[in-house]
């Protein structure tokens, strides 16, 4: 234990104590339960609250990504677990390529598993996984810190914007914008019932943000025809029936035996065989047509 005097931070939202928990210890674990259940009921509220800022960061990164651009998510415990799973997740459902969305986290990958939290109060932590990346003006880094403060995300922010890449905190705890950070995100969700507890509430909303975010950038940059993944890389079998039902969905003229074929003639590519199954070419003239229209399904089949 490090005896040095630490900051007090009695003044962060997240670390106020909860007025309706007062005896958690108490409750039964149902009751326990609905209480939490209540209490994440407000975070779909908050998150809407924030739609503007969360739509501004989204209107400033994709002409960034459509250049080439990366976006990096930084956090440390909860908020870069969250930044490293939403990343994860990109390829498979956008069938992005993998460095297009980076997370990182405070300790490494070995912290997915195993905390590393004094490894948050480095100011330079982040250096050795930053400097790699060559961060130029199309990259954005979003910073995740559910209290606002922490030593390795701010840290990051700072390099990052020496680099000139765009930067953006997001927060669950209102501040001010700290120096280097061109956008500041809050997610305002007070105090937890589990008092500082951030992996709760905060978590909860920290992740609706970060999917809203990708999920809004990737159906920008043509990933969504509708509420459709045309891109969703059908490597498994689930995903592979996904892929049949979502064209014959799109074109209802198509049967599951002649989806499974065009999906098998196009490569896997589920934006192809649309094309493909709605204007009768084959696969190169699909490509072809995707190809003109910046591959925009909707510009292609209207």
């Amino acid at each position: 234990m490090n005896a040095k005097m630490p900051t007090d931070r009695s003044h962060i939202h997240t670390e106020h104590h909860h007025p309706d928990s007062l005896a958690l210890d108490a409750c039964t674990p149902a009751q326990l339960i609905k209480q939490l259940a209540r209490d994440h009921e407000s975070v779909p509220k908050i998150i809407a609250a924030a739609a503007g800022e969360l739509g501004a960061f989204v209107q400033r990164l994709v002409p960034k990504m459509r250049q080439g651009g990366r976006l990096i998510y930084i956090g440390a415990g909860t908020s870069g677990r969250l930044g490293v799973l939403d990343a994860s997740e990109c390829p498979p459902t956008f069938r992005s390529d993998p460095s297009q969305v980076i997370g990182l986290i405070a300790g490494g990958d070995a912290s997915l598993r195993k905390s590393s939290e004094g490894r948050e109060d480095e100011p330079l932590g982040a250096k050795e996984q930053l400097d790699p990346l060559n961060l130029t003006a199309n990259d954005t880094l979003l910073g995740v810190a559910a209290g606002g403060t922490t030593p390795y995300v701010l840290g990051a922010i700072a390099m990052a914007k020496a680099c000139g890449a765009c930067t953006a905190l997001l927060t669950c705890a209102p501040r001010d914008v700290p120096p280097d950070c061109d956008q500041l995100i809050v997610l305002n969700t007070g105090a937890e019932l589990l008092t500082g507890s951030t992996r709760l509430k905060a978590g909860t909303a920290t992740k609706m943000a970060l999917n809203a975010i990708t999920t809004a950038t990737f159906a920008a940059l043509g990933k969504v025809y509708g509420q459709i993944m045309v891109d969703l890389a059908a490597t498994n079998e689930k995903l592979i029936d996904r892929a049949v039902r979502m064209l014959t969905h799109i074109a209802p003229e198509v049967t599951r035996e002649q989806a499974l074929q065009l999906l098998t003639q196009a490569g896997g590519q589920l934006r192809v065989a649309i094309v493909m199954a709605k204007l009768n070419v084959d696969r190169d003239g699909a490509v072809a047509k995707l190809s003109a229209a910046n591959n925009s399904l909707r510009d292609v089949i209207g």
